[in-house]
């Protein structure tokens, strides 16, 4: 097997010759029976896809039930802050439908706009929807968004309430003339959050008016991370070095962290080992990985750990910026067999 390699990111046949991926076999326990229309209270969340660019897969995730408490479905800072298990992650994600339909990344249409309203809210809002089809009882799976599943043709969507929107997101999205990366950067100066910015960024709603189109949840995510960690640097370069090598270490569902800061100028490095068993390693060896970056950055993407490089190299700056303090930084992940499915970039 190669699930290493893989992913997740093929379709059938996959690389290691099966016709089934044995890693998304886990995951159907969790769906749920529904019939066409259904309404229900989106956490909010969307899902952007890639496939067939730039004619993708676009849609909102809701459960087929009300519920004021939906925006746990949706937050990793929540799931990490109260220690959710895989297998209640999995449930979570499982409950929800992927209510789906084709749109060009550059023209807007109703279900697009709805989408685009939901996405902008800060509290769970509730919606109709009205399907071609029932969905279909499968998970989309990757290294770098939640897993997505229960996809099913959307024909309509009705908003059964105003979405609550914050100022500060209505301010940015409603400002044609700022960019993306400055519009990111504003938004992260106010304490948004990392997960609201890269639902707006993917739902079209920022940068220049004729610049903005729909973005790929995955491209999206990597983004918001990348610009981000860039501008925090700006300063983080001018600051003095911390006093002494510091050591800090975490773990959760099957990741163990140890970040290391160094005394010195501005690098950045992360190294990862897959045991045998893990996600996405079904292997007898240890799988390892790495990929880093000098006091001048990196010029390319970082192919190897992907986007748990960038998501890990922000949580850096954002601690080193608050600190206002330098380092050089080492990220050390070992991800054992507890960790038996995907739920996001660097979780």
């Amino acid at each position: 097997m190669d699930c290493v390699r893989c992913k997740g990111n093929v379709r059938s046949p996959f690389s290691c010759n099966k016709q089934f991926c044995p890693l998304l076999q886990k995951f159907k326990n969790s769906m749920p029976k529904i019939s066409l229309n259904f309404s229900g209270s989106s956490p909010p969340d969307l899902f952007v896809g890639q496939y067939n660019y730039p004619n993708i897969f676009t849609g909102i995730l809701a459960p087929a039930q009300h519920d004021e408490n939906a925006d746990k479905l949706s937050s990793p800072e929540s799931w990490f802050k109260e220690k959710l298990s895989i297998d209640n992650i999995l449930k979570n994600r499982g409950s929800m439908i992927y209510s789906r339909f084709v749109s060009n990344i550059k023209k807007s249409n109703k279900l697009l706009e709805t989408m685009q309203e939901v996405s902008m809210a800060y509290k769970p809002c509730d919606i109709e929807f009205i399907l071609a089809k029932k969905p279909k009882l499968s998970f989309e799976v990757n290294n770098r968004t939640a897993p997505i599943g229960n996809p099913a043709p959307l024909l309509k969507a009705t908003l059964q309430e105003n979405p609550k929107i914050e100022k500060k997101v209505d301010y940015v999205v409603s400002d044609y003339e700022l960019d993306a990366t400055n519009s990111i950067n504003t938004l992260h100066e106010k304490n948004t959050s990392v997960t609201s910015m890269i639902k707006l960024l993917s739902a079209g709603l920022l940068g220049i008016k004729k610049q903005r189109k729909l973005v790929p949840t995955r491209w999206a995510t990597t983004a918001v991370d990348d610009i981000i960690s860039k501008n925090l640097l700006e300063e983080i370069k001018r600051n003095p070095w911390i006093n002494e090598l510091e050591v800090y270490h975490d773990e959760y569902i099957g990741n163990h962290y140890e970040i290391i800061l160094i005394p010195k100028e501005w690098s950045f490095e992360v190294i990862e080992a897959k045991l045998p068993e893990s996600c996405w390693n079904q292997n007898s060896e240890i799988y390892f990985c790495k990929d880093d970056e000098n006091y001048y950055g990196r010029k390319k993407y970082a192919y190897n750990v992907s986007g748990a490089y960038y998501s890990g190299r922000l949580a850096v700056t954002e601690h080193l910026k608050k600190r206002k303090r330098q380092a050089s930084a080492l990220i050390l992940r070992e991800v054992n067999e507890d960790y038996f499915a995907p739920c996001g970039v660097g979780v």
